[in-house]
């Protein structure tokens, strides 16, 4: 079973989702808006193995 991925022009339109999202939400409530994006996300991807991968390549780099 394949993964599916997004193309460029779609993980630009999920980044720049994710800014304006960010910028709504504010600077005091930006960390409690990822964090429930970032729940809602791990419940839809219905894995937490996957997830705890997802989070070790994000914070690789940092």
């Amino acid at each position: 079973m394949t993964t599916p991925t997004l193309s460029i022009p779609g993980l630009e339109d999920v980044y720049d989702t994710l800014a304006t999202a960010i910028d709504k939400a504010g600077a005091d409530k930006a960390q409690l808006f990822l964090v429930k994006l970032a729940l809602l996300n791990a419940n839809a991807l219905g894995s937490p193995e996957q997830f705890q991968q997802h989070v070790q390549v994000a914070l690789k780099s940092l």
